[in-house]
This record gives structure tokens, C-alpha cells and sequence, in this order.
């Protein structure tokens, strides 16, 4: 996996403004993936929290559960990740 890594990254990235977010519209992990209709797991929603470096379909499915859940159309991935996905 780390072979498609770019020079000097890491599989963690930080605390991701995913987490922000969800703490400031009081979003649990349990509510998010209820709003995806149940295609990732509360695992993923943690791992993109806390920064584990997500694919960029991963990241996709958590903004379009986000948006549904938010009633947030306009949300972009920018909002929620400092770091794209491959």
C-alpha cells in the first residue's frame, strides 16, 4: 500500500474537518452511516475522522452522506478533508 503513497506522505493525515463538522452539527457515526444507507461502516466514518488516509470513492460516499444529512447540497470534499483521495 505504501508503494502508492507520493514521496513523504503517510497513512495518516491528522484530525480531518470531517470531525469538526460532525461534532458541530452533533452528527454521530451511527447517524452517518444510517444516512448512507448502510454502504461503509461506522469504521470508515472513524478512520475519515481521524484522519486515516481514505480512497477518493470512500471519501465521495461519506460527502454524499454528509449532504443528505446536513440538508447541505453545497458541501464540498474541501470542507471535510485536507488531503485528496486516490
Amino acid at each position: 500500500m505504501s508503494a502508492r503513497l507520493r514521496e513523504g506522505e503517510t497513512m495518516e493525515a491528522g484530525l480531518q474537518p470531517l470531525d469538526a463538522l460532525m461534532k458541530q452539527h452533533e452528527v454521530s457515526n451511527h447517524e452517518l452511516v444510517l444516512a448512507a444507507g448502510g454502504i461503509f461502516t461506522h469504521k470508515v466514518v472513524q478512520k475519515g475522522r481521524s484522519g486515516r488516509r481514505l480512497t477518493d470513492r470512500t471519501q465521495r460516499k461519506l460527502l454524499g452522506a454528509l449532504r443528505s444529512r446536513l440538508d447541505k447540497p453545497t458541501l464540498q470534499l474541501a470542507h471535510l478533508f485536507n488531503y485528496r483521495g486516490r
